[in-house]
């Protein structure tokens, strides 16, 4: 192999850009956050279900400028910005707000491996908030909206042979100053809402398929009652007639089954003997899938994974309960931002990320809420590589009110009055006009469909305590539709509907409310199971440690304290099991800016009560 030196003039220009680049000081950071480098900066595969081999990352330095939306393409830029960390986040290095009157402009350079030639090159986003326009080499691409699904353009066909190639982008984002979704972030950050993510916040990357014809995704429906896998593999639009794909089956690296299918059909095989996932025993089985062409070519490989499980609802102690591979099991987790210092949406690192699930477990939760959040790919990952059980939010939008405060003023903070579009306790379910509902259903399709094979998740939870909540049936029965094979949460707290798989309230009281669908005459407890999915929320700064506390439910003095009213809350959990509830959510993993309620601070350093006593204490809740 030829040593690969790099131009003496490259490295000036590489050396130039570390330099430039500094996280914003003053700031929390966590320890990961501390190791970011834009060599190192989110360096991994950022799809394991959906594995190629030749594939080159874009994460780095980028050129950056903010202009105004009716200004043309720059010809300039005036700055460095650290993808794919936000504008407004530390680890970017720039830090700047950006508002409906902004539009964030990118640009980098980058080269197309030599071996790649006589390949198709396709370009990846895995996030991007929110509005997306992508120009390669002068040359128009395509444009995305949303905020928190994956995107790809084929540019073959805009790529130039000398020198390298150019990729700029442009994106707008208007965040709770409009209806798109958009989670906790807020204009203006207070309370329970953080500060808000715009422009690239995921990896950017390409990859190199076959010019003939490739894999585009596979869909994969486990049935442990029948021991078998359905698989079905999907081509991209060039594949026909003759081709075929060979899905091989691996546990432990040892080939159990495989068979072969056209593509964009389905094939099922047998698992004798399956090994099931669950949180105790997180059994994975390795998926190849090779398409080969009418000559009998191959042309793509892809790697995967599956897990053998089953999510439904049973008959437990006279309620209807969650049972995890036919068997009841209590779901036990904290409800989970996904926010950082430092990254805010996006983790400093894989590690990091991993990090927050693994002491989530070793404190013995078996659950985690992913709250109004979609997270990358690589966490559901090592969730379903770690062994816990996800409950899936669909990210929160909907209208906003626009209000100028007084006159016009520089300072932009004051310019914005933004109350959140909410359905009340009593109320009825919100009108959508036809492009916003448009828009929250095409996203919630793209959520399902590309998580659909993770055997992590076994709740979707389509709406949270009202926020834009519209069609809730409605909605209930889509998600259901889409995916038959996990239950569905139709509303977490607030206005609840007589629809979906589980009655879920919320309650932060010290004396928590016991859901009326725990009294076996009420009807709705006939069909659907019992949790609550959000309670506790007890506040302890931790100086050095926090952000100023602008939120808080209870309080407490010290960590004895904390653990006091936890076990307090915990004792009323272990009773309302007896009656019926089939699971809890905790408030909260970490602190989250204003927001002091998590069990860890916002910068992981601090736990505030042992793992061991937490893990203890949980124990009782999965004995049945």
């Amino acid at each position: 192999m030829k040593p690969n030196f790099l131009p003496l003039a490259f490295l000036v220009v590489l050396n130039s850009f570390c330099q430039e680049w500094q996280p914003l000081d003053g700031k929390i950071m966590s320890r990961w956050a501390k190791e970011v480098t834009p060599e190192n900066v989110w360096q991994e595969y950022p799809r394991p279900q959906f594995e190629r081999s030749t594939w080159k990352n874009l994460n780095g330095m980028w050129d950056y400028v903010i202009l105004k939306p009716n200004q043309p393409k720059p010809k300039s830029y005036e700055g460095k910005i650290l993808v794919p960390f936000s504008f407004e986040s530390a680890l970017s290095g720039v830090g700047k707000s950006i508002t409906p009157e902004d539009k964030m402009w990118y640009r980098k350079k980058f080269i197309i491996p030599s071996e790649w030639k006589g390949k198709r090159i396709l370009l990846n986003f895995e996030a991007v908030d929110h509005d997306t326009n992508v120009w390669l080499n002068d040359i128009f691409v395509g444009s995305h909206k949303g905020g928190f699904d994956r995107f790809s353009f084929d540019i073959t066909d805009y790529l130039i042979q000398e020198n390298g190639q150019e990729l700029v982008v442009s994106v707008k984002d208007a965040t709770n100053l409009s209806s798109q979704l958009r989670g906790k972030q807020r204009y203006n950050p207070s309370g329970i809402m953080y500060t808000p993510v715009s422009g690239i916040w995921q990896t950017v990357w390409l990859e190199a398929v076959s010019e003939e014809a490739y894999l585009g995704e596979v869909k994969i429906t486990t049935d442990i009652d029948k021991g078998t896998v359905k698989i079905i593999p999907f081509g991209n639009e060039a594949l026909r007639s003759g081709y075929k794909v060979k899905a091989s089956v691996y546990k432990n690296k040892s080939k159990i089954v495989e068979g072969s299918v056209s593509a964009n059909n389905s094939i099922e095989l047998e698992i004798k003997d399956p090994k099931l996932w669950s949180p105790n025993n997180p059994n994975i089985y390795d998926l190849k899938l090779t398409l080969t062409n009418p000559k009998g070519k191959i042309i793509d490989q892809v790697n995967s994974y599956f897990g053998m499980r089953k999510i439904s609802l049973g008959d437990h102690n006279g309620a209807k309960y969650l049972f995890l591979n036919n068997k009841p099991l209590f779901h036990y987790g904290t409800l989970d931002q996904g926010w950082w210092p430092g990254g805010l949406l996006t983790p400093p690192s894989d590690e990091a990320m991993r990090y927050d699930i693994e002491i989530t477990k070793a404190m013995g939760f078996n659950m985690i809420r992913k709250h109004v959040k979609i997270e990358p790919d690589r966490w559901y990952f090592h969730c379903d590589r770690l062994g816990i059980l996800v409950w899936q939010d669909m990210p929160s939008g909907g209208k906003m009110v626009k209000k100028i405060n007084g006159p016009s003023t520089k300072k932009r903070d004051n310019k914005y009055h933004t109350p959140l579009q909410n359905v009340g306790r009593n109320d009825e379910d919100l009108y959508k006009n036809i492009a916003e509902s448009i828009q929250f259903e095409t996203e919630l399709r793209k959520m399902i469909n590309i998580h659909f094979n993770s055997p992590s998740i076994v709740v979707w939870v389509p709406f949270n305590e009202g926020w834009g909540q519209y069609d809730t049936c409605r909605i209930s029965d889509l998600v259901k539709g889409l995916d038959p094979s996990r239950l569905v949460i139709p509303t977490s707290g607030w206005s609840l509907r007589n629809c979906g798989d589980i009655y879920d309230i919320h309650t932060y009281e010290v004396e928590l409310i016991r859901p009326p669908s725990l009294n076996l005459r009420d009807p709705v407890n006939l069909n659907q199971a019992t949790v609550i999915g959000e309670f506790g929320g007890i506040g302890l700064k931790i100086e050095d440690h926090s952000m100023k506390l602008t939120k808080k439910y209870q309080s407490a003095m010290t960590k004895d304290d904390l653990a006091s009213n936890y076990l307090c809350k915990f004792n009323q959990i272990i009773d309302m099991k007896k009656n019926g509830l089939s699971g809890a959510v905790y408030t909260q993993t970490t602190d989250v800016e204003g927001e002091l309620n998590g069990l860890m601070t916002y910068d992981r350093e601090v736990i505030k009560i042992p793992v061991k006593i937490l893990n203890e204490m949980h124990s009782p809740l999965y004995r049945e």
